[in-house]
């Protein structure tokens, strides 16, 4: 949470601090509950994550208070690849069961490295038979907020728990020495692009 506040969540969800602190003190208890227990967080995989969603930090504001591990550029949505009105259309898919429609946790979550190289459908559907979930773009987001470390050369990771009613599947990689917010074709492969997933979701 002192990480949230430290970056400004409260300015562009249009909340006091004093507010947004109510909002999600509510969950450290869950986090200690479910996540206690998990082991330390490694650069490509981390025990829990705060998530706040679109619907109280959109998507263009909270991307740019991403950077990498020891950079200073924010992070950017690819305009060449989400128009305006575009992005929107990326929601979470019927399989993305979330627990708050504001903020809630991400559970042991995993950047996908071990899909770099592997095509897109084909990662989803190993992650679905793991009973894990793909990352939203917003769970994308807050990895690298809490995590820039997770975002590195040659181990990004796609976001398939987003989409549209297309084949495009949103993706986070470095681009301009930032993270960048842009998308790849379902049946694409890319070695330098994972799926990241998790293995669930919890709120109070």
């Amino acid at each position: 949470m002192r990480n949230l506040l430290d970056k400004g969540y409260p300015k562009i969800t249009g909340r006091t601090p004093a507010s947004f602190t109510e909002l999600v003190t509510p969950l450290r208890a869950t986090a200690v509950a479910l996540g206690g227990g998990m082991r330390a967080p490694e650069n490509g995989r981390v025990p829990f994550l705060l998530v706040v969603t679109r619907t109280l930090a959109p998507i263009e504001q909270s991307l740019p208070l991403t950077t990498l591990h020891g950079r200073t550029k924010p992070g950017f949505v690819d305009d060449r690849s989400y128009e305006p009105g575009v992005i929107e259309r990326f929601v979470a898919t019927p399989e993305v069961e979330l627990p708050d429609e504001r903020a809630y946790l991400l559970f042991d979550v995993d950047r996908g490295e071990e899909f770099c190289g592997a095509v897109p459908n084909h990662a989803m559907a190993a992650i679905a038979e793991r009973r894990r979930t793909p990352l939203t773009i917003e769970e994308g987001i807050a990895l690298v907020t809490h995590h820039p470390a997770a975002l590195a050369k040659n181990k990004c990771f796609s976001l398939g728990g987003s989409r549209c009613d297309d084949r495009r599947v949103p993706a986070i990689w470095i681009s301009k020495n930032a993270p960048k917010l842009g998308w790849c074709w379902e049946g694409n492969p890319h070695t330098w692009l994972g799926m990241a997933s998790a293995g669930g979701r919890a709120a109070v």
